[in-house]
């Protein structure tokens, strides 16, 4: 089973996310522990203080590396763990990442906000810093669900049939193909009709055909 253990100023950020669908349904199989720690549960300030003004000035807070560094070593204990930081300064994350990160046993997600965290923590603490894409959001909150959605579906048995995960986007490098349903026609516009043939060996063909044109179409430095 895979452990996550979030920290963050905004715990209640996660209820909705973590009570739900997949994630719910994967913890409930004992496939993954998710556990939302409160920052604030971890300094010994009597206000609960976790941010400050940064040294040398400039606008906005910065989180303290005090309770950070608390917060790890009580959460870690003697227990091998991986520690995450969701910034937009780091490393893109990517599906290859997420295949990786879900052979872990125990990860460690530190949620930043604010202008950042203690430099501090990232040198002397962190394992790896990830971002989810070339833009700044108001915090890591939303960052941290993404990784963990995004490794969880990956572990063995949480979804319902594991060749779903075959023809994703990103596997082999390629884009997923289009998908229809019923009905056959909708306001004129028709579903292509090797998908109503039958014939499983064309549709294989067709879909593998529509992965290329879509990649090279939308994402051609996919392809390699």
């Amino acid at each position: 089973m895979l452990r996550f253990d979030i920290i963050t100023i905004f715990p209640k950020n996660f209820d909705a996310v973590i009570n739900d669908s997949i994630l719910k349904r994967a913890q409930d199989k004992k496939k993954v522990k998710i556990v939302v720690h409160d920052l604030r549960d971890y300094t010994l300030d009597k206000h609960k203080k976790v941010d400050d003004r940064p040294f040398g000035g400039g606008p906005g807070m910065v989180l303290q590396s005090e309770p950070i560094f608390r917060a790890v070593k009580k959460i870690k204990g003697r227990r091998k763990v991986k520690v995450l930081l969701t910034t937009p300064s780091g490393k893109t994350f990517v599906q290859k990442k997420a295949k990786s990160l879900s052979k872990e046993k125990n990860i460690i997600i530190i949620c930043g906000h604010y202008e950042g965290i203690d430099e501090r923590v990232r040198k002397c603490l962190v394992d790896e810093c990830l971002s989810i894409g070339d833009y700044v959001l108001t915090g890591g909150e939303i960052p941290a669900m993404v990784l963990v959605d995004s490794v969880t579906r990956l572990i063995p048995g949480v979804l319902g049939k594991a060749e779903s995960l075959c023809d994703e986007s990103f596997e082999n490098d390629l884009l997923e193909y289009p998908h229809y349903t019923r009905p056959a026609n909708f306001n004129g516009m028709n579903v292509p009709n090797v998908l109503l043939s039958g014939n499983h060996q064309d549709i294989k063909e067709w879909r593998k055909q529509q992965a290329v044109t879509r990649t090279k179409k939308y994402r051609p430095d996919l392809l390699k």
